[in-house]
């Protein structure tokens, strides 16, 4: 995985709540056993209309948002099954950052395992964003070591995030590299076991 510390990127708006994982990456897609390639199918049903044809009326079809990095939803962002297709979808499509109001629990810890960092934010602040992606062009800048959000516009608020999934993605390490820091010790171990 890329490390993440500082991200400017444009902003895309989905200015809706409770959005599933099935909305996410729907269950006809999940037939894929690499974790590429997702990235086309994401919020497909809303994307493409029956006939497979981009729908001018949902946000991320405009091209004012093609190449965002950065996408704001509201509350309960990434609820329903625990599918680690979502966040792969996401990715692959190529948002490294969430801004929403809330999350489901292990969405949010699939994301981290991921490499995209998920940004809790309150409804105002949420509102202000979408409210601003959707009349312009709009970029935000995210410094993952300071935890702090930043718009040329005088915007700017602080994120939590736990240590520990903070220096994963600064470090851009999934569970393995983790694991792989402490290579050195484990081949002691192992030489130690014959």
């Amino acid at each position: 995985m890329e490390p993440l510390r500082i991200h400017t990127g444009i902003v895309c708006p989905l200015n809706r709540s409770n959005v599933d994982t099935d909305q996410i990456i729907p269950k006809q897609f999940l037939k894929r056993i690499e974790r590429s390639g997702f990235g086309q199918f994401l919020f497909y049903h809303w994307r493409f209309d029956d006939d497979g044809n981009l729908r001018k009326d949902f946000s991320m079809n405009h091209p004012k948002y093609q190449g965002a990095s950065i996408l704001v939803a509201g509350e309960n962002f990434g609820c329903g099954s625990s599918r680690e297709h979502a966040p792969w979808a996401i990715q692959d499509y190529g948002f490294k950052v969430v801004i929403a109001q809330s999350y489901a629990d292990i969405f949010k810890n699939n994301c981290v395992k991921n490499g995209i960092l998920t940004i809790q934010a309150s409804e105002e602040q949420v509102q202000s964003i979408m409210r601003k992606a959707e009349n312009e062009e709009y970029s935000l800048t995210v410094n993952l070591q300071d935890q702090v959000v930043t718009d040329n516009q005088g915007l700017e608020f602080t994120f939590d995030i736990a240590p520990y999934p903070k220096e994963m993605l600064l470090n851009g390490w999934d569970e393995i590299g983790v694991t792989l820091n402490y290579e050195d010790q484990i081949s002691k171990y192992e030489l130690a076991r014959k």
